[in-house]
């Protein structure tokens, strides 16, 4: 690990990056990014292996599982999000980033801290579920192909943060 770490990243280049990598994820696999795609696999593919009679009525998991694909790991969003995993960690350890902390300000502690990112967290895989889609899936791939929802979402989750960020930033001071 470097003593120093590495200056972040241009948002610039991996702005650019980032699409580079949605043209390429619909030019090779013929549709777009998104995470939540990956779990609701998993889930499917692990609820057919324990009760296979559930999975098979209903359509939920029949979805995920069409075809005869019961390994997660033939979808390719399962690989993508494996892929974002360890692109983190090398990501991480070439930056010399690595290291066991918490991000916080002086104002909450690491124990609330880590509650309200996992609360968070939880909203929002909720709401992934419950708007079949996630932020990636919306706010990248519907707004390259200019969906009207993708775009008014885009727009509702910027004005939802700039509301919330008043309420929370007492807790990064």
């Amino acid at each position: 690990m470097r003593d120093k770490a590495a200056p972040y990243a241009s948002p610039y280049v991996t702005g650019v990056g980032i699409g580079v990598v949605l043209l390429l994820a619909f030019v090779l696999m013929g549709r777009g990014l998104g995470a939540s795609g990956a779990f609701s696999s998993v889930v499917a593919a692990a609820l057919n292996t324990t009760a296979p009679s559930h999975a098979a009525g209903n359509a939920f998991y029949t979805g995920y599982l069409s075809d005869g694909a019961t390994n997660p790991l033939k979808d390719w969003l399962v690989l993508e999000i494996i892929g974002v995993v360890i692109g983190g960690l090398a990501s991480g350890l070439l930056a010399g980033r690595m290291r066991w902390t918490t991000e916080r300000g002086t104002g909450i502690t690491d124990r609330r801290r880590l509650v309200n990112a996992f609360a968070g967290g939880t909203a929002m895989g909720v709401g992934a579920k419950l708007a079949r889609g996630c932020t990636s899936g919306l706010g990248l791939t519907g707004g390259a192909t200019l969906s009207v929802g993708s775009w008014l979402f885009i727009i509702a989750a910027f004005v939802g943060a700039y509301a919330a960020a008043p309420l929370l930033r007492r807790a990064w001071r």
